[in-house]
């Protein structure tokens, strides 16, 4: 029984080598290619033309806006800051992030927050989350450039802050 599955593995392996396609013919030495459908075809002197790149207009500028629930959630936390809650005020930006993690301007809210409660350290690390989600968007830009700026004059750090400042007005100038 071994022999004849191992005689029909054997043949049908020796099919399966026998149905290869042909080799391609060699072309004759002056004679023009024949194309391959779909193949770009050559252009005069044997460079490949170039394939027609479509333009495309640039994409606008884009904005961030807060949602209607987001929106509220920070009246509310601007509110318990102003009435001495902050850790109330905190938490509830964070509710904030959470509906909208990728939003700069709830990163820059908790940012300036945080540097209200002396928290410069903090305020710093939040502006540049606000900076790295703010791509396309100056103004957004701008405001995590500036308080980038404000978190590092808390710290005594005058030099980059004033760095910061200048990335603040170039963002806000796009």
């Amino acid at each position: 029984m071994r022999v004849w599955t191992g005689l029909g593995l054997a043949l049908l392996l020796g099919a399966c080598t026998l149905v290869r396609a042909p080799p391609p013919a060699p072309e004759a030495p002056g004679a023009t290619p024949t194309p391959t459908p779909g193949a770009p075809t050559p252009a005069p002197g044997g460079a490949a033309p170039e394939a027609p790149t479509p333009e495309r207009p640039p994409p606008p500028p884009k904005t961030f806006r807060l949602s209607a629930a987001a929106s509220a959630l920070v009246a509310q936390a601007h509110a318990q800051s102003q009435a001495g809650d902050s850790g109330q005020a905190t938490a509830t930006l964070e509710r904030a992030l959470r509906i909208d993690p990728d939003n700069p301007l709830l990163w820059i809210e908790l940012g300036r927050l945080q540097l209200a409660q002396e928290h410069a350290a903090q305020a710093e690390a939040m502006g540049h989350k606000a900076l790295a989600l703010a791509t396309g968007d100056g103004a957004a830009q701008a405001a995590a450039w500036r308080l980038i700026a404000e978190a590092l004059r808390a710290r005594g750090r005058n030099g980059a802050a004033a760095d910061a400042d200048r990335h603040a007005n170039a963002a806000a100038a796009r």
